[in-house]
């Protein structure tokens, strides 16, 4: 119950920042246009290409000194990047309808016209990405912990515990089978979750689908 405690409270707070980070930067993106939609563009391609595990490794001594927090830190860093694109061709859709115009027309600053005009047009596929987000990050850490790059002792996650007893699995198999079943269990529930969000921002989807 500790190791579910971590690797969850990672995996909250993990999705939902990655995704709000994406609504904030693609957004602004397909807002803007021009310069600095390139701009940004260019750089969530830089970073797509990047080895974000190979950065780990490197970073590995330094995240063994900080908390976990760090971890939390790397994950968003990480994490935003695709569904920044999406939003940002969303919100060219959205720029030029009639409200988007009418709050501009009347002088509404930019950062209003996003917050309140763009990004809840794009809520829907933002709520369902935050918690598809919460198992990608639940299970970006049980892989760092498992090869000891990410929760460090005396902390322990589910990552810790599945390092832990996978080397008694053949004579003690609880103790790598007890954890693997919780991370499955708990894994499945979350993406029950994204499913019935899914299904009820968008009525086209599962099982409301004619």
């Amino acid at each position: 119950m500790v190791g579910l405690q971590k690797s969850l409270l990672i995996g909250i707070i993990a999705g939902p920042c990655a995704s709000i980070l994406a609504a904030i930067i693609g957004s602004t993106a397909g807002y803007f246009g021009g310069r600095v939609e390139t701009i940004i563009v260019w750089f969530i391609n830089l970073l797509l290409v990047l080895p974000s595990f190979f950065i780990l490794v490197l970073m590995a001594p330094l995240l063994r000194q900080l908390s976990w927090t760090a971890i939390v830190v790397f994950l968003v860093l990480f994490g935003w990047m695709i569904m920044a694109q999406v939003v940002r061709n969303q919100t060219k859709a959205i720029k030029d309808r009639d409200f988007v115009r009418a709050a501009r027309y009347m002088g509404v600053s930019t950062p209003k016209i996003l917050s309140r005009h763009i990004i809840p047009n794009v809520a829907s596929i933002l709520i369902v990405d935050a918690t598809l987000g919460v198992v990608s990050a639940i299970l970006a850490e049980t892989s760092l912990s498992y090869f000891n790059l990410g929760i460090q002792k005396p902390d322990v996650s589910i990552g810790t515990l599945l390092a832990e007893g996978s080397g008694a699995a053949a004579t003690r198999p609880w103790l790598f089978v007890f954890p693997a079943g919780v991370l499955v269990l708990m894994l499945f529930a979350i993406s029950l979750m994204a499913d019935a969000l899914r299904d009820a921002i968008d009525p086209t989807s599962g099982v409301n689908r004619d």
